[in-house]
């Protein structure tokens, strides 16, 4: 009898212990996702409260603080600004129009079409990215410069006057940023998730009549809606600060952005702190309006298109596969051929950017490969690249993965969170990052290295969260259902199933994280 106590009693109490043992599970989980959120919103919202404190400081550098409107003032008052206003919205729609369609449609045909080449032309786009802002500006100007630019003097039989083409001007400023920039990165990060699409819903929609346009306008481009509106709101949000390229091809001509007026407006003799950050509020009021919008178009349909049953058929392109790759190795000449044949160019030059009579010279290689500090700071850039890619990837597909996979309460807050940095400018951001590392309790880390990747994590966590989440929309949950009910434990579910069919995108993640880090300005 007492046996059979004892029997009925394990029997009684051991679901109790199971049941406890779960809940202390979840428990655990619970608490580390509420770190994660915690300090995401600590990093994020720490540098734009001390922008927003900024705009009321009125005081000049060095006085003692006094509090105004002179900023706010200041915003919906000048012309000048109103002018950079309406020059920065014309430039990142017109940049996105081009630049999207040409991604959509080159990422389509890399990923979903046999046309010859194409793992060889996807390198290329990725090569691309490597080339910075500068270099690529510096080399559209030997080639466009209305006065100077080879391909203007030859138009024009090399005599005087200007040729056809001015780089010096709106088309030009877009110019550059379609074929330097926006088209490699985008078709970067598309074809990694148009390639996840699973082809026997293409084949489908032809089985029952309908023609491959017709098929890639109804089936794959709502199905890889996720995907593309997450990078046409990365891109035209990332397009509001840009700087290098207006800095260079618009001040020349008077044409003027929010970032090079906020750039002009704090090199002035005396800076104007508050009139910069409450434009930069604005900003952040505006972004935040459109990262409304893209969950509304989002919305909480379902995207999978990886399942245990995945098929990747290519389209056959026939008689159209030729002039594809024609068409491709001419895009991959503009984007990655004349940047590098002109700023090698640019290097053997005496004069840069004139033609003169024996203009070549070993001069500028001489004296870079003699400086010192080149070597070294090649160092620092490599390491900081390097720190800067390892967290980004660790830490970004984390918060990711808490976002779409688990049922963590506070997900749509870090969801909202993770594309606050990028309603700020990059300059503006990393005066709040600087005033942020300056308070006492995290002054021992100004001026350091951790520093500098902490501000780099933070700047990227928009791009690689929101890509990483597109990929996890993608991935059916029945694949780690089916590795759990086999025995599997979480950590082997993401490591055999999950982290396999998300590596491309992992790559591409961590090399834009490599190369954003390695010529980022704004904030290093």
């Amino acid at each position: 009898a007492r046996r059979k106590d004892a029997r009925k009693a394990s029997v009684t109490t051991a679901p109790g212990l199971a049941g406890i043992s779960r809940l202390r599970k979840i428990e655990l989980q619970t608490v580390l996702m509420t770190i994660l959120f915690a300090g995401v919103a600590f990093v994020v919202l720490t540098p734009m409260w001390q922008i927003l404190t900024q705009s009321f400081q009125v005081s000049k550098p060095g006085e003692a603080a006094r509090w105004g409107l002179e900023g706010w003032r200041a915003v919906f008052t000048e012309t000048a600004l109103q002018k950079a206003a309406w020059n920065t919205l014309t430039l990142s729609v017109v940049r996105q129009l081009f630049a999207l369609t040409g991604a959509i449609f080159i990422a389509w045909l890399l990923a979903r079409t046999d046309v010859p080449g194409r793992k060889i032309f996807e390198f290329v786009f990725w090569l691309a990215f490597f080339l910075p802002a500068l270099t690529i500006t510096l080399s559209w100007i030997l080639v466009l410069d209305p006065q100077f630019g080879l391909l203007n003097q030859a138009l024009r039989g090399f005599k005087e006057g200007n040729g056809p083409f001015n780089i010096y001007s709106f088309a030009g400023i877009v110019w550059v940023h379609v074929m330097g920039t926006s088209l490699a990165v985008q078709v970067m990060i598309l074809t990694p998730a148009f390639r996840n699409m699973n082809s026997a819903f293409e084949e489908a929609s032809r089985i029952s009549g309908a023609s491959t346009m017709g098929t890639m306008v109804r089936i794959f481009i709502p199905l890889m809606m996720p995907v593309i509106v997450s990078v046409l709101m990365l891109s035209f949000l990332r397009s509001l600060e840009a700087f290098e390229i207006e800095q260079i091809l618009g001040t020349p001509i008077g044409l003027y952005v929010f970032s090079t007026w906020i750039y002009d407006t704090l090199y002035q003799h005396i800076p104007r702190y508050d009139a910069v950050s409450a434009l930069a509020i604005v900003m952040i009021l505006l972004c935040t309006g459109l990262i409304f919008i893209q969950r509304r178009v989002v919305g909480k349909r379902q995207y999978t298109t990886v399942t245990g049953q995945f098929v990747s058929n290519p389209i056959r392109l026939g008689k159209w596969r030729i002039p594809t790759a024609v068409f491709l190795g001419l895009m991959c000449f503009i984007i990655i051929g004349v940047p590098m044949v002109f700023s090698v160019m640019g290097t053997f030059m005496k004069l840069f950017g004139f033609f003169i009579q024996d203009p070549w010279t070993l001069k500028q290689w001489e004296t870079a490969l003699k400086d010192r500090l080149l070597a070294r700071a090649i160092g620092n850039t490599i390491v900081l690249a390097v720190s800067t890619a390892i967290v980004a990837v660790l830490i970004h597909s984390l918060i990711a993965y808490v976002i779409v996979r688990t049922r963590y309460a506070a997900r749509s807050a870090l969801d909202f969170l993770t594309w606050m940095p990028f309603t700020i400018p990059g300059i503006i951001l990393s005066l709040g990052l600087l005033t942020m590392f300056l308070q006492p309790q995290f002054r021992p880390l100004y001026g350091t290295m951790p520093t500098l990747v902490i501000a780099l994590v933070i700047s990227g966590m928009p791009f690689a969260v929101q890509i990483m989440k597109s990929n996890l929309m993608q991935l059916s949950k029945d694949l780690e259902e089916a590795s759990f009910v086999s025995g599997g434990n979480w950590f082997h579910t993401y490591r055999r199933v999950v982290l396999p069919l998300i590596s491309p995108t992992l790559v591409v993640i961590a090399v834009i994280s490599f190369i954003s880090a390695a010529r980022n300005i704004s904030q290093v």
